[in-house]
């Protein structure tokens, strides 16, 4: 069942969150919507330049934007230095999906061991085993199952279908994503000679407070000592998280971005989807690496950016292209060769 629907005034919505009024206070919000999709009981905003040739034909009923843009809306204004950041606080009081229902239930299947808070959620056919810990105001989706000695701190959301394993431990207000998988062991294997040999993984995982797992990634526990999200890391759907990481504080990262082992990343990094990181490396706070971007070495230098990826080209000019990459080491050869015989013909002059 899906929660009733809520309006907010502008006036009330304009104090809530510090935000300058320009219009009709007593007009009720009950949802968000784009600049170009809203209508008169919506909210939208405008914070990326390239949405400012929609703001004239709006339909919303206000617009969330920087000063420099209100005279050229045709609606009821919020001014906001940052629009963005305005709007994800709003947008969460008019969230229609509906929490956790107290309760157990009666297909889940709860150790006798386990220790359960107040208001807590076990939705269908989750597993939970034994000595887990589960503190009060946490929701259990559907299917997720977490092997024994699992801790969860106060109002953690685990959505449907997510595994995890073996005395993984998560702090406050942690949100896992559908098919997540925490806590599975490492890529440790030992070759001998012949054939692999696995090595154990005998660590796990410890997630901090206030971070977001998103849909299908993975974060593989350590293999000594553990691997380890640091508060407020947020992890796009499809990230690779590999054995005893550390990721500091307030780092993001995009869908398919991965790390791997023993790698630390700093506080405050954002990776780019499909970024990388090979293992044991190093790298600093408040790096910024673009999108396909992968790091073969340390960053020491706080507060840098690296791009290494290619853009897209027309299959002909890309084709061209690739095939003088190929003789690249012949043409740099002839360089060289043509470089020497300048030198001797300048001598000799």
């Amino acid at each position: 069942m899906t929660s009733a629907i809520r309006k907010h005034s502008l006036s009330d919505l304009s104090a809530r969150f510090g935000l300058e009024l320009r219009g009709d206070g007593e007009l009720l919000i009950d949802s968000v919507a784009t600049l170009m999709d809203g209508t008169s009981s919506q909210v939208s905003f405008l914070a990326n330049r390239a949405y400012r040739k929609e703001l004239p034909n709006t339909k919303t009923g206000a617009v969330i934007l920087r000063e420099e843009d209100a005279d050229h809306c045709p609606t009821n204004c919020l001014v906001a230095k940052d629009p963005y950041l305005a709007f994800a606080r709003v947008a969460t009081l008019f969230d229609p999906r509906p929490g956790g229902t107290p309760g157990i239930h009666p297909s889940a299947v709860v150790s006798e061991t386990a220790t359960l808070g107040e208001g807590v959620s076990i939705g269908p056919n989750a597993v939970i085993g034994d000595g887990c810990q589960i503190a009060d105001g946490c929701t259990i989706g559907p299917g997720t199952v977490l092997e024994p000695d699992c801790v969860l701190d106060e109002a953690c959301r685990l959505y449907a279908n997510v595994s995890v394993g073996f005395a993984v431990r998560m702090g406050k207000r942690v949100i896992v994503h559908p098919g997540a998988v925490i806590g599975a062991d490492g890529f440790g294997i030992a070759f001998a000679g012949d054939h692999w040999e696995k090595v154990p993984q005998l660590g796990t995982v410890v997630i901090g407070d206030d971070c977001e797992i998103g849909g299908n990634t993975c974060i593989d526990r350590g293999a000594i000592g553990n691997t380890v999200l640091e508060e407020d890391v947020r992890l796009d759907n499809f990230c690779q998280i590999a054995h005893n990481v550390h990721v500091g504080a307030h780092t993001a990262m995009a869908g398919v971005a991965g790390a791997a082992g023993s790698t630390t990343i700093g506080k405050y990094c954002m990776l780019g989807g499909h970024a990388g990181i090979a293992g044991h490396l190093k790298i600093a706070d408040r790096t910024t690496i673009a999108s396909g971007c992968v790091v073969y070495r340390d960053i020491t230098e706080p507060g840098t950016t690296w791009s290494a990826q290619l853009k897209a080209q027309p299959i002909r000019q890309w084709q061209r292209i690739f095939a003088r990459l190929l003789r690249i080491e012949e043409l740099a050869k002839k360089v060289r060769k043509l470089e020497k015989q300048m030198k001797e013909t300048i001598h000799n002059e």
